[in-house]
Parts: structure tokens; C-alpha cells; sequence
């Protein structure tokens, strides 16, 4: 899911065609004429002036981030640019359309008065993403959010998070509040950093939450459709306190992995923890320190290598690697020409400009975004069904403007097209 992450609990994710498992800044359908629409012609949002488009009906997929069920991914933003909406406007929806990619018109805004579950009668003012995938198991992705719900401060505080349930409509009903079996719990922290993954192998998603004192709950799925988990034992040991998502299966042996950072801290070096029957609760691979790490298939028929970010550029885990040269904060990855191998997105820092790096040895690809600001990537995945990634950048312009592009993933050298497909801004939510 292509998304800005916000609220307490600072989610990192990416998504990614071939490359999933990341430690870096990171998000992701609309019915009628399946023609795909011309290459790289942008696509105006609905404006003030004009109604949005119906979200379309779908009947379930297997897609990640299909709310609505329709075969096409959706994108997922926080922090929309709008004012006289106080200082949480809600999460935007913009729906896809299978074969064609994001249809901006077709948006939703989901605000807490409407979406989130009340706590005493009190609505949370804080409403941000965290993590989607079919918690249920009905075809139609979910999304996991976190809210601010009243706390006195004694004792364990409340579960911040709730689920918003997917449908044919797509994300239609009021949140209901995740439910963290007493057993599953461990000491006196918020219950979030959610990550989804089948981490016992049994062909439903499950949820791995923070417990505290280097502890997760995992929730066992499905879901009931009133927030509780099939099963939930007591509090798995992790070495660390930040699971990170979202999960990969690093060793290719049926079960999700994750990624578990010691401490929040940019540079916490973290440990993947393999997944197993008893569900995440295997030390894997220690990583070091850096400023983002991406776990993928970085070659051909292999199994996962890393790829550290450092102040210096990127380092490979695989044996003789060379370090590839970057300056950014963040990483993330994508398949951008489709050939099974992922390429590296750098971002942030001094340099504005996203790169690509392939890790095969070819040039750098420089993303040129469309608008003057701040860029800071969304999302890389496979927005339009070509079976190639496609990149989704969001560049700001003060605090109250913004332009969100996407481009196409491209066979060849240059890996991305030179022009977006689409352009809006979340000011029109």
C-alpha cells in the first residue's frame, strides 16, 4: 500500500513488485471501460467545483490494498493538505481502476467524526494509517488505524487501534476497536506498530503488535468483523520493541517474516525474526545501524539480501556486492522494468531528487518530480497491473499545497517513464 504514515506510532512501510520488507519511509479500483487509458497523459482531479466519482463496486480479490474488491490497488494518504479541516482533515482513499491504475476522481475522505469507533462517547482528533491486508479473509482488504483514545495514565492504556473493514463499496463502516486478548499483553505501553503477515503459515493474516519490555502480541487470524483475533497466546520475546512491516518471507519457507528494530530511533540497529508455527519467534539475521534498511531479491533466483543505507551510500549483503553511492534518508524498492530483479529508491537529505539504483551494476535513474518542493516517496508498486512497479512521489509546497505523481515502470535502462501518468493534489479531499 502506497501511504504517508503518521500519528504515535510512526509506521515505516514500503510496498514494493519483487521487495517488501522495509525500514524506510513508504504507501498504496474504479469500474467502467477496462481500455487502458494513453500512456503518461495526466489526469486532473475531480475539482471543488465538480462531484468526485463513485467509488465502483467490486466482488473481492486477492490484490493488496483492494479495498473495494475490483483487482486494482488503491493508494492510502495521511497528512492531506487541506484547510478548515483542524488538524487532522482524515485519511484519503484514491481508488484504482484494474489495467488502467490510480483514477483520482475516484477518492474517499475518512474522517474520525464519521469513521472512527468513540471511546466514552468521545471521538479520537487523531486518525492515521498504519498497515492494510484482508483481516477477515472476504476478498476485500482492511485498513488497521490508530487513534488517540483517553488515558489517565495508570496502568495499561487502551488499544489505539481499530480496523476499518473493506467491502464491495469499499472502506464504508465505522472502525471497530482492535481487540488484544488480556494473555497476549505485556506491560504498561500503547499496543500499535501493527504489521501484517501469515506468520504461522495457515493461509490467514495475522497481526504482530508492540507489547513493551522487547515483547509482541500476536494476534492470530482471521478476524471477526468485531475486531478479535481467532487465537492469541502470551507475548512472544523479540529483540527489539519496533516490529516494522510490512512482512516478507526472507527464507522462502512458507511462514512471513518481519523486522524488528531495537529502539524507534533512526538508526536502531534491528534483527529479522522468522516466522514459524508458533508464529514470529526466531531470531534470524542481525542487521547493523543505518538511516533505512530494504530487504528483497536483489538477483536472480536468490533468496533475500538487505540493502543498508548509510550516510556514505548503500551496502548489499550479498558476498562482493559493491557500495552503491547515495545521499537520502530513506529506501525503499521496486521492480520497475519487470525482471524479477528489484532496483533501490533512495530519497530525502540533501538531495530533493529521488534515485533509482539498480543493483545490478547499470546507471542511476534521477526522478525529476513535477513540481518545485520538498519530494518525499510513497509508494513503488504495481499500480496498474503490467507487472511492472510504478512510483508514487508526493512533492509539498509549504503546508497547505502538494502535487502526488505516478509514474509507469518501463523496460530498459531508464526504468521509469519520463512524464507521470497521473497528477492531483490531496487538497481536493
Amino acid at each position: 500500500m502506497v501511504r504517508i504514515r503518521g500519528g504515535r506510532s510512526a509506521a515505516i512501510r514500503g510496498a514494493a513488485a519483487g521487495c517488501t520488507l522495509l525500514m524506510a519511509a513508504a504507501v498504496t479500483g474504479c469500474g467502467g471501460d477496462d481500455k487502458p487509458a494513453a500512456k503518461h497523459r495526466p489526469a486532473a482531479m475531480a475539482g471543488k467545483s465538480g462531484a468526485a466519482l463513485p467509488v465502483p463496486r467490486g466482488r473481492g480479490s486477492k490484490v493488496p490494498d483492494d479495498f473495494n474488491g475490483d483487482g486494482a490497488p488503491d493508494l492510502v494518504l495521511d497528512d492531506l493538505v487541506h484547510d478548515g479541516l483542524g488538524d487532522d482533515a482524515g485519511i484519503g482513499i484514491v481508488y484504482g481502476k484494474k489495467g488502467h491504475g490510480l483514477v483520482p476522481g475516484a477518492r474517499q475522505l475518512l474522517r474520525p467524526t464519521k469513521y472512527a469507533a468513540p471511546t466514552k462517547g468521545e471521538t479520537p482528533a487523531a486518525f492515521d494509517s498504519e498497515a492494510s491486508c484482508d483481516l477477515d479473509k472476504d476478498g476485500f482488504t482492511d485498513l488497521v488505524v490508530s487513534t488517540d483514545p483517553p488515558f489517565d495514565g495508570q496502568g495499561q492504556p487502551p488499544v489505539p487501534l481499530q480496523i476499518l473493514f473493506g467491502g464491495p463499496g469499499g472502506l464504508t463502516h465505522r472502525g471497530v476497536k482492535l481487540v488484544v486478548p488480556a494473555q497476549a499483553r505485556f506491560g504498561n505501553d500503547w499496543p500499535d506498530q501493527p504489521v501484517c503477515g501469515d506468520f504461522d503459515g495457515d493461509g490467514s493474516v495475522d497481526l504482530t503488535v508492540h507489547a513493551s519490555g522487547g515483547r509482541l502480541s500476536f494476534l492470530r487470524g482471521p478476524f471477526t468483523r468485531k475486531g478479535a483475533p481467532r487465537a492469541a497466546g502470551k507475548p512472544l520475546t523479540a529483540p527489539g520493541n519496533v516490529p516494522v512491516g510490512p512482512a516478507f518471507d526472507v527464507d522462502r519457507d512458507g511462514y512471513d517474516d518481519l523486522l524488528v528494530r531495537r529502539t524507534s530511533s533512526g538508526s536502531s540497529p534491528s534483527r529479522i525474526v522468522l516466522g514459524g508455527p508458533q508464529g514470529p519467534a526466531r531470531s534470524g539475521a542481525a542487521l547493523p545501524s543505518g538511516l533505512g534498511l530494504a530487504v528483497g531479491r536483489f538477483t536472480k533466483g536468490a533468496g533475500a539480501d538487505t540493502a543498508l543505507l548509510t550516510a556514505s551510500g548503500v551496502t548489499l549483503s550479498r558476498p562482493g556486492a559493491p557500495a552503491l553511492k547515495a545521499t537520502g534518508t530513506a529506501i525503499t524498492t521496486g521492480d520497475f522494468d519487470g525482471d524479477g530483479v528489484a532496483e533501490l529508491v533512495v530519497s530525502g537529505g540533501a538531495s530533493k531528487a529521488p534515485k533509482i539504483l539498480p543493483a545490478n551494476g547499470r546507471a542511476a535513474v534521477t526522478v525529476t518530480p513535477e513540481a518545485a518542493g520538498t519530494t518525499q516517496v510513497l509508494q513503488a508498486t504495481d499500480l496498474d497491473g503490467d507487472g511492472r512497479a510504478d512510483l508514487a512521489v508526493r512533492t509539498y509546497r509549504g503546508e497547505s499545497t502538494d502535487t502526488i505523481a505516478v509514474y509507469p515502470g518501463v523496460k530498459g535502462g531508464s526504468l521509469l517513464a519520463g512524464k507521470p501518468q497521473v497528477t492531483f493534489s490531496t487538497a481536493e479531499f
